[in-house]
């Protein structure tokens, strides 16, 4: 099933997309995506409704996030060997981990306020997943069981803050809406290897970045298994895996960065479409 969550900031229902790739509500049916509702037998469940008998959500209906009460946001830097060397930086041996405010989780189609005074907000796709069930030193083979599905993330990020500011990345990429993922949740069932996904985004109709989840350094299962021996990853966690190359941050000979009234769009072949407008 493809999940999703409509309606505006704060109010957001469950809905679904149909077979015909029509947004239903299921409020009437469930309260909302809540990380109880990313257990396996859950979601099995929610298979069994007809979707054409609930209402259709209207057209141009904004969409939230589509996990709700996520309790961690984790992302994973530097997992794309070209991205690693237009960052000046080595391949690394492990996977480069770090977190992101629940703060800047954001709706796919939210608008980016920029930073007062920045001039080094940038972009990155990247594929996300969910936690299904509570992972805590898991092995590989068994990693993705533990993964409710999937979903397309946009790491915006505030260069100066992450780089110039005393090192902490996180520094800059946890400003409200810095964070935004959906349209929607792809269930593991439905997309049984995550490493075969284009990716592709642009700024104001150029493309930036085109690649496939095939070239990630720690495919899914083993960043879940590398995660989970050191911390104890909870249902409706948030994972980001990392961007490919075409940041504004490794563009040469000068970066490139956004600009108020930029339009980034961004797509991933079963997993939509974002499209955010910088204010």
């Amino acid at each position: 099933m493809k999940l999703l969550r409509h309606g505006p900031v704060g109010a957001e229902k469950p809905g679904a997309l149909d077979a015909a790739g029509q947004a239903r509500d299921l409020s009437l049916l469930i309260p909302d995506f809540t990380p109880e509702w990313m257990a396996p037998t859950k979601l099995e469940a929610l298979k069994a409704i007809d979707l054409t008998r609930l209402p259709l959500v209207p057209k141009g209906t904004r969409l939230g996030a589509p996990v709700a009460g996520v309790r961690q946001f984790v992302a994973i830097g530097l997992n794309y060997r070209k991205h690693a060397a237009e960052s000046g930086l080595e391949i690394p041996k492990e996977p480069v981990v770090f977190t992101k405010a629940l703060t800047s989780l954001a709706g796919p189609d939210d608008d980016i306020e920029m930073p007062a005074g920045s001039e080094a907000t940038d972009w990155e796709i990247e594929l996300g997943f969910v936690i299904g069930t509570q992972a805590r030193k898991v092995a590989v083979a068994d990693a993705l069981k533990h993964v409710a599905g999937y979903c397309l993330a946009n790491d915006v990020s505030e260069r100066d803050w992450q780089i110039k500011r005393n090192g902490q990345w996180g520094k800059g990429k946890s400003f409200d809406g810095f964070g935004p993922i959906g349209p929607w949740l792809v269930t593991a069932d439905e997309l049984p290897d995550p490493q075969g996904i284009p990716l592709e985004l642009a700024v104001n109709g150029e493309t930036k970045q085109r690649s496939n989840t095939a070239d990630m350094i720690f495919p899914v299962a083993e960043i879940v298994s590398y995660l989970s021996q050191f911390m104890t990853l909870l249902p409706g966690d948030v994972v980001i895996t990392g961007t490919p190359e075409g940041v504004g941050l490794g563009i040469k000979p000068l970066p490139q960065f956004l600009k108020r009234g930029d339009v980034m769009t961004l797509s991933a072949g079963p997993l939509g479409m974002q499209r955010q407008r910088v204010i």
